[in-house]
């Protein structure tokens, strides 16, 4: 897929697409009051869109099952051995967090620290997204709490987050702002793209996403997963999960 063809800064459209298969259950909504979208490309003419990416409304996507996601990560298929260096940064950034009465997440661990899964979600990536994990950044809009990037398009169109509450709630955001640019600018003075102090402005800038980092890295995989085929138009090399997922959309052609 080529480059992104937006700024940071730019506007994403909002699509209305897709048919509910099922309900949403409340542990699906985030507490934190952030609204909810889904930032992703295109699913072929199943999914259009019209940039690099959309923000589509995260009730029109397929549902998931969510006993799938026991933080074992057996959708994916493989394991690998422990990355000792990887182990040890995680394991740092977990003392970080502790400091500040927070969790880092045992399936975030699991995933990142592993020698085979923790670049599976760059290397299916059809927008050049890459791994990229942050030490611990403050949360704008809550006292206590603190996001941690892990994620990130190759052109900062779209970011990712953890977002960590004292609680010991952790869920799945994203924003067009870097918060460790927007941080380290404000500490040495020099111009920001945001304005960090007001509330408002900070909660329309991030977007919650998933309720959990495995439910954010499933669909991530599924969905540049089904791209790569529908591109290559050849659906016959995919699992019958991927096949139930596309089927959630209305054929090309059929109004949905």
């Amino acid at each position: 897929m080529g480059s992104a063809t937006m700024t940071p800064t730019s506007p994403l459209t909002v699509i209305n697409g897709g048919s509910m298969s099922g309900e949403r259950s409340e542990s699906d909504v985030s507490s934190a009051g952030f609204d909810s979208a889904w930032c992703a490309t295109d699913l072929g003419d199943y999914r259009p869109c019209r940039y690099t990416y959309e923000y589509y409304p995260y009730e029109s996507l397929p549902p998931l099952d969510s006993t799938e996601f026991t933080g074992a990560f057996r959708w994916l298929g493989r394991t690998g051995e422990p990355v000792p260096e990887q182990v040890t940064a995680l394991n740092r950034l977990a003392v970080n967090l502790a400091a500040k009465g927070l969790t880092l997440p045992q399936d975030f661990v699991t995933f990142q620290a592993d020698s085979k899964m923790r670049y599976s979600l760059d290397e299916v990536s059809v927008t050049g997204c890459w791994t990229d994990i942050s030490e611990p950044l403050p949360s704008p809009v809550e006292p206590g709490a603190s996001l941690v990037r892990f994620l990130r398009d190759q052109q900062d169109c779209v970011i990712w987050y953890l977002y960590l509450r004292p609680s010991g709630e952790a869920f799945v955001v994203h924003s067009y702002l870097d918060y460790e640019y927007e941080y380290e600018a404000r500490r040495d003075g020099e111009e920001s793209e945001t304005d960090l102090d007001d509330p408002e402005e900070q909660r329309a800038a991030i977007l919650w996403c998933a309720p959990s980092f495995e439910e954010f890295a499933h669909r991530f995989w599924i969905e540049n997963r089904l791209w790569r085929a529908l591109n290559g138009t050849d659906l016959s090399g995919l699992e019958p999960q991927a096949h139930d997922y596309l089927g959630h959309y209305p054929p090309p052609g059929v109004p949905a």
